[in-house]
């Protein structure tokens, strides 16, 4: 006879179906808790960047350009006897001036910009512009240079992994577990921000001379975050 066959096919499927479902269950999930700490290291700032200008106007476009070009051109040129610092063209414009007190007539402006470590010869350098080549100061700031910058990371990420594994083992502890162990973690770097404070500018056409430049180069904070999960083992 066929029927007890079926019904033993139908037995075995039912506890195939059994074991699939059970096989497919999901784990019970691990506790864990998220913990976040951050370290942050003082460095002092050892690069400047500065910009300055020269700009001129008259009722000759081609005159003013002139002007302008010839004192950017003694700029760069004198700019080769300070080795220690960067210096380039940083932009031009030209374009026209017009207002009741005066005729119709066109401005040009270039700036060049400066970047350098040695803070002395950088002031030697902007206070000349100023005195000698009728520069003027656009702004001018500090920061850290990119090798100071790794080094202070570095050396902030393992303060602030020491003291992330410090708090998971007082996490795990206050939780009632005896032991724990890292899950998935994230360390993150953040950058206080590069302000280059602009600096009032002489006007154009002054004939005061500027005065010797004085340089604060300031601090930078370099700040490493560690934040993730301590996975909780024995409970007590």
């Amino acid at each position: 006879m066929k029927a007890p066959i079926h019904s033993v096919s139908l037995a075995c499927v039912l506890a195939c179906a059994v074991s699939a479902a059970q096989a497919q269950a999901p784990a019970a999930a691990q506790p864990s808790v998220t913990v976040a700490a951050s370290a942050t290291a003082t460095i002092t700032n050892d690069r400047l960047q500065a910009w300055l200008r020269a700009e001129a106007e008259n009722v000759s476009a081609s005159a003013a350009a002139s002007q302008v070009n010839a004192a950017i051109a003694k700029a760069l040129a004198d700019a080769k006897a300070y080795p220690a610092l960067k210096v380039a063209s940083a932009g031009y414009s030209t374009y026209q001036v017009s207002d009741k007190a005066k005729a119709q007539r066109w401005r040009v402006v270039q700036t060049i910009s400066l970047d350098s470590g040695d803070f002395n010869a950088a002031a030697a350098f902007i206070t000349k512009m100023q005195d000698e080549n009728g520069l003027l100061l656009s702004g001018m700031g500090f920061a850290l240079s990119e090798k100071a910058r790794h080094e202070a990371e570095d050396s902030v990420t393992q303060h602030a992994i020491k003291t992330w594994q410090e708090r998971a083992q007082q996490a795990a502890q206050g939780l009632g577990f005896g032991a724990w162990r890292t899950g998935r973690v994230s360390v993150q770097t953040s950058d206080g921000g590069r302000v280059y404070p602009v600096a009032r500018a002489q006007a154009m056409g002054a004939a005061v001379a500027a005065a010797p430049v004085a340089l604060e180069a300031g601090t930078t904070d370099v700040t490493v975050t560690v934040s993730g999960e301590a996975l909780l083992e024995k409970p007590k």
